[in-house]
């Protein structure tokens, strides 16, 4: 199932390997849409704001595991395009030890930090007991996404992404079933909701880790890769801390723009809640393909294939931003029945600032498009500070523009809603000029 993707053709087998993932990445939405559908439906506005704004956080924390993940798969991509055998397997072992490490003391520090935490979001009291209930279940998952990203980062690297699509549509639905069945049928409230999520992403996470080491032989480390060469870990560390910073730097400034939500009150944060999950969905076919096209570059990369980098870069902003045009369509004429989905009719008010949200975010996907191809890039090209720039670019105008918008009289929470969009425009100039400019350090330029 492995592709290589050094040779043959670039659209053909940039779409094969991003299909699988974007179906994947779909369906580990369902994790939290499931939550979100369920407790607002059964549980009331209170709990849907607490489900929204645990997700927020669960999504930085998790994004710190995944930022290391994918900064290993990018070194282990590039070393098998080189065809380089034992330097990729001796990556996969610092690797692996190294975010094993990361993931451990982060579980240790959210639980001691777990009341700062809720503070820190500015949760109304009426929802932090439910916040509180979720959460303590909900951190029980952070071993298994460490599970999951590392092994479906690591087989992505050698180009197969048809088995992590595998695993996480079992645990897909799974978590629906289980979710209904905790939370309707029990009746545990938003504490079965979050051991819904917890087992099913188990179930991801140690079905691929026993795929890995059973069915892949080439991925296997022997006795001899168990060493903890310093060259290897600062090579992993230099592509990892980086897309980790991004990563991070990215749901963080998301996590602030959290907290000013949650300040102006439960019909807000119920909005945001199911808004963002929407918003989320939509666009997260062209995060996947920004990874797919990320994982061609870097094979192509560590096999000197500057001629079809150039290609590819091409054919990926094509893809993109068809692709962009047609769901930012279909986001704004469908805003009302989507938010419907997950809000009773009688919630007017939830339903109408959550049909505002995306109908401005929804008619700017193109931005949010080809920023992913741009991270996916720099990172590929063993520039991930890169992405980190334009990171910052994006979530600090966002977050910037979102306080001071926000409150300025006659604007609100609008002002919250249009930062977002600013953001991703200021940052897709950046780095397209980057490109064009055509420097030293970037040895692959669009327009070459």
């Amino acid at each position: 199932m492995q592709q290589d993707m050094t040779k043959g053709p670039i659209t053909a087998g940039l779409i094969k390997f991003a299909v699988p993932l974007m179906i994947g990445n779909l369906l580990q939405q369902f994790y939290n849409i499931a939550d979100t559908w369920i407790v607002g439906r059964f549980l009331g506005a209170d709990a849907l704001a607490a489900v929204g704004s645990s997700y927020t956080l669960m999504v930085f924390l998790t994004s710190v595991l995944l930022g290391l993940c994918m900064g290993s798969g990018a070194v282990c991509s590039i070393h098998f395009g080189a065809k380089a055998e034992e330097r990729l397997k001796s990556c996969i072992f610092v690797s692996f030890v190294m975010i094993a490490g990361v993931a451990a003391v982060m579980n240790l520090l959210v639980y001691i930090g777990l009341d700062g935490l809720i503070h820190l979001l500015r949760v109304p009291g009426a929802v932090v007991p439910l916040m509180r209930e979720y959460l303590i279940i909900i951190f029980l998952g952070i071993a298994a996404s460490f599970f999951y990203n590392y092994f479906a980062s690591l087989l992505r690297a050698v180009g197969n992404s048809v088995i992590p699509l595998l695993f996480l549509g079992i645990s897909s639905v799974l978590n629906i079933v289980l979710d209904l069945w905790f939370v309707q049928g029990f009746g545990w409230g938003v504490g079965g909701a979050a051991a819904a999520t917890v087992l099913s992403q188990y179930v991801s996470g140690v079905g691929i880790l026993g795929y890995a080491f059973l069915r892949c032989p080439e991925l296997r480390i022997r006795r001899v890769h168990m060493k903890w060469r310093a060259e290897t870990l600062k090579e992993i560390v230099g592509m990892s801390f980086l897309t980790c910073v991004q990563q991070s730097v990215m749901n963080l400034g998301i996590l602030m723009v959290q907290g000013l939500v949650n300040s102006f009150g439960t019909v807000v944060m119920a909005a945001f809640a199911v808004a963002v999950k929407i918003d989320s969905f939509a666009y997260m076919p062209v995060q996947d393909f920004g990874n797919a096209f990320s994982t061609y570059v870097a094979q192509n990369y560590g096999a000197g294939r500057q001629d079809r980098i150039r290609k590819g870069i091409r054919s990926a902003a094509v893809s993109v931003l068809v692709f962009c045009f047609c769901i930012s369509l279909g986001v704004c004429l469908l805003a009302r029945p989507l938010m419907g989905l997950f809000v009773s009719g009688e919630e007017r008010e939830i339903i109408e600032t959550g049909v505002h949200y995306l109908r401005i975010e929804g008619a700017c996907y193109a931005g949010i498009g080809v920023l992913f191809l741009l991270y996916g890039y720099y990172r590929a090209v063993r520039r991930p500070g890169m992405s980190v720039v334009l990171t910052v670019i994006s979530l600090g105008t966002r977050v910037a523009l979102a306080y001071v918008l926000s409150s300025s009289e006659g604007i609100g929470v609008t002002g919250i809603w249009v930062a977002v969009p600013i953001g991703w425009a200021l940052a897709d100039i950046t780095g397209i000029a980057c490109m064009k400019r055509g420097t030293k350090k970037l040895k692959y330029s669009f327009w070459r």
